[in-house]
């Protein structure tokens, strides 16, 4: 399955519409629906209590002002005083409730994305970077929450605060409010037919930003072979490059964003000089008062002016939408790796079994070619062969890290389709070349995951280890189980952290116990301390070793050669350093 986030759209498949994307995040949301409730209905009392303003304004002007009334206009003063105090309570309100709403937005949203992350198999961190994924997970939900937190009510509010201002026009004067709503039209034409451009824009710049920080990530991981190697240069022109590809598609956004701004302001300062004109005529005429004439001027400008800040808003929900783009993207993804209900069978004898496997990475050639094989309980297996030659590829269809192209792969008699995630964790162990660690204690590295010893004390998970013969692995450890692991791997050496990773694998009592190259970065004498530990296992362990050094394959019950995609059994150890030398198929 292709998991490529960043992989080419077929040309057929529609992006989905605005209306169906907001739908989804607000779905996310449903929990929130009191809080945005009563935000809601703050913000309806903000805009229908500033659409009194002008009314009152208005009259006092015609009935006050123009009669020298000045008791009526400080009356009425105060009245708006108290009106505007109001406003500003519900202004508050709806502010905090939606700032709230924001932040366990953005939580939500994180620990859900993060959470499909774990669900997704080894294959989609293979086919995208981490700091894509980085950005998506921090600078993409961001945005959303700036949407939410600031301009999300604005933006209803405005949007209410034009229709009331509308609809008072309307009803003042229809031909002046035609006129003066007349350049809106034209607005909604041009919004319209640019959004999806302006859209466009904000999700190439997301994806940059994405790119960029791919780059940083790669650089500073991988820093110390900077250094080594004199390369400085080369990281340095390949920062450049993605930076200056960020900035390029940052001011083009940039510039994309602000054009509404500016096209708004036109058609306001036109809807504002028709109703001036139009006014002063009808005034002329004798249809129209000096303070009506100044309630329509407040109207028009408390329909226009929303819009003005609409053009700002609209630009940031286009950001937000390409950033909830990118964010689904991931929240769509499935694993292909379902625990399935099957019936088929293999052979009950053996532990593992390979029937007709074949195998290729998406977009990839076949790496393994009708692969047949078996392994008995209990016995030490080897796969040797020049490197590509599908070693790996061969284990982690074992530990099933990927499904296989086409046949079938059983695991004690079962497809191995059909075992949940965590029995396949307890039943298969895994070490690697080069082990991931997290940052904590050996405790907690050693116990990840493993439910059996989660809550055992130190002293009890010690007489574990000294019960399971890893005592001597632990004693390598200044501080035994409290000795401090960062995750960089910096405060102890490659060999303890592949030790650490031996002991984890180990306390798990797997049936099968995979290791690829993991005796590579330790010394011979820690080597052989371990074949010792390994000699010791449980009868009913299956040990699989992927090697390079002779050594480490010479007491090996079978030994398979695997080369261009072929699994064949090597006979004896001669026989596998004559293949492994010359890289020939067995005769």
């Amino acid at each position: 399955m292709n998991y490529s986030l960043n992989a080419p759209k077929n040309e057929q498949e529609k992006k989905p519409s605005t209306f169906s994307s907001l739908k989804k995040l607000l779905g996310l949301i449903r929990h929130e629906r009191r809080s945005i409730t009563i935000a809601f209905s703050a913000i309806l009392i903000n805009s229908a209590l500033m659409l009194i303003g002008p009314l009152i304004i208005g009259y006092t002007i015609d009935h006050y002002v123009e009669t020298k009334n000045f008791d009526g206009v400080l009356r009425n003063a105060g009245i708006l005083l108290v009106i505007y105090l109001f406003a500003l309570i519900a202004s508050y309100l709806q502010t905090m409730l939606m700032g709230s709403v924001g932040q366990r937005m953005l939580y939500t949203l994180r620990n859900a994305i993060f959470t499909r992350l774990q669900e997704l198999p080894v294959a989609f961190f293979n086919q995208n970077k981490a700091g894509d994924l980085i950005s998506r997970i921090n600078n993409d939900t961001d945005k959303l929450n700036q949407f939410f937190s600031q301009s999300l009510m604005r933006f209803i509010g405005s949007i209410v605060t034009m229709l009331g201002a509308g609809i008072f026009l309307l009803s003042i004067n229809v031909k002046l409010g035609a006129a003066a709503l007349a350049p809106a039209a034209l607005i909604y034409i041009f919004t319209k037919v640019i959004s999806p451009w302006i859209r466009k824009k904000n999700s190439v710049s997301l994806k940059s930003l994405g790119g960029l920080s791919s780059e940083i990530q790669e650089s500073l991981q991988n820093f110390k072979v900077i250094i080594a190697f004199n390369r400085r240069d080369y990281f340095r022109e390949r920062f450049n490059e993605a930076n200056e590809d960020n900035y390029n598609k940052a001011v083009g956004a940039g510039l994309a964003n602000n054009l509404l701004m500016p096209v708004y302001g036109f058609f306001t300062n036109l809807a504002q000089m028709t109703v001036l004109l139009f006014g002063i005529y009808l005034i002329a005429n004798g249809e129209f008062t000096v303070g009506l004439l100044v309630s329509f001027l407040a109207y028009a400008n408390s329909f226009y002016h929303p819009l003005r800040q609409l053009a700002v808003l609209w630009s940031g929900f286009q950001i937000a939408m390409a950033g909830w783009d990118r964010i689904t993207e991931i929240l769509a993804m499935e694993s292909d790796l379902k625990t399935l209900k099957s019936d088929q069978k293999g052979e009950s004898k053996t532990i593992m079994q390979f029937e007709n496997v074949r195998f290729a990475y998406p977009n990839g050639k076949e790496i393994l070619h009708n692969v047949n094989f078996r392994l008995e309980k209990g016995k030490t297996y080897a796969l040797v062969g020049p490197t590509g030659g599908g070693k790996t590829t061969t284990a982690s269809l074992i530990a099933r890290l990927y499904d296989p192209t086409s046949g079938n792969v059983f695991l004690d008699g079962r497809d191995i389709r059909s075992f949940t995630p965590d029995e396949l964790s307890q039943r298969i162990g895994f070490i690697l070349q080069e082990p991931f660690l997290f940052s904590g204690t050996v405790r907690e590295n050693i116990i990840y995951g493993n439910t059996r010893y989660a809550n055992l004390n130190n002293e009890e998970l010690e007489k574990v280890i000294i019960d399971s013969g890893l005592k001597v692995l632990l004693d390598k450890f200044e501080s035994g189980l409290e000795t401090k692991v960062s995750s960089s791997g910096d405060t102890i050496s490659l060999g303890q952290k592949q030790l650490i990773a031996f002991m984890r694998a180990v306390l798990r009592d797997p049936d099968i116990l995979i290791l690829d190259e993991a005796t590579a970065n330790i010394d011979t004498m820690t080597e052989q301390l371990l074949e010792s530990i390994l000699k010791n296992l449980s009868n009913e362990t299956t040990r699989v070793i992927i090697a390079h050094r002779l050594n480490t394959i010479e007491n090996a019950d079978e030994i398979f050669f695997v080369n261009s995609g072929e699994l064949i059994p090597a006979g004896s150890m001669d026989h596998a350093v004559d293949m492994l030398m010359h890289g020939k198929r067995a005769s």
